[in-house]
């Protein structure tokens, strides 16, 4: 399974709690009900699709998307400093900002509104393609197989590098074969008897 990392519109929440004293960052890493950019197909993400998920996943809150500069917080089986959870809106993310440098700009960042989004990288176990007649794709991500990180991002954006399209590539052969056999039924019958005989 290939990892994913996803920003979806919607998931630009995130903030530093009111209390001017408090390190807390929280927000959305995910939501649901909310299409996401134009990929050469749009993805939602289904209600359900993290049921069980935190509760088997070792998260950390990252910037970026990078180990480098350091990690944020860390959820390992549901436990830790990064407090996941799951409501009517999406993937909800908390934590406190570490007394690290990483920490202190993240912090400062948010506080200023400079850091305004996050994402998710994620591994998908069960997904579903549609093809509509404006001939768009639509991808239904229907459970989430494992969670890496929630991340603090610059520039919300999604990283072309890292789309599974293996349900598409499928659907779109799919459609191919189905093309041909309305085409010419008989022959393709025929076709591919004369293949299963010999």
């Amino acid at each position: 399974m290939k990892k994913e990392i996803r920003f979806l519109q919607g998931s630009e929440e995130v903030r530093k709690t009111e209390e001017s004293e408090s390190r807390t960052i929280e927000g959305y890493a995910a939501v649901f009900d909310s299409d996401s950019r134009d990929m050469g197909f749009t993805e939602r993400l289904d209600r359900h699709c993290f049921d069980g998920v935190i509760e088997r996943s070792d998260v950390v809150a990252l910037y970026n998307h990078s180990e480098t500069p350091g990690v944020l917080a860390r959820s390992v089986n549901g436990e830790g400093t990064l407090r996941l959870s799951i409501d009517d809106h999406g993937l909800r993310c908390e934590f406190d900002a570490p007394n690290t440098q990483l920490g202190n700009d993240m912090l400062e960042s948010v506080r200023r509104g400079d850091i305004r989004g996050m994402s998710f990288a994620f591994t998908t176990e069960k997904d579903n393609w549609e093809h509509d007649a404006e001939n768009n794709y639509k991808r239904t991500i229907l459970k989430v197989d494992r969670l890496y990180d929630v991340s603090l991002v610059v520039t919300p954006a999604y990283d072309a590098t890292s789309v599974e399209t293996k349900g598409l590539d499928e659907l779109k052969a799919k459609e191919l074969l189905d093309q041909r056999k309305e085409a010419a039924p008989d022959n393709w019958y025929y076709d591919n008897l004369r293949k299963s005989i010999y």
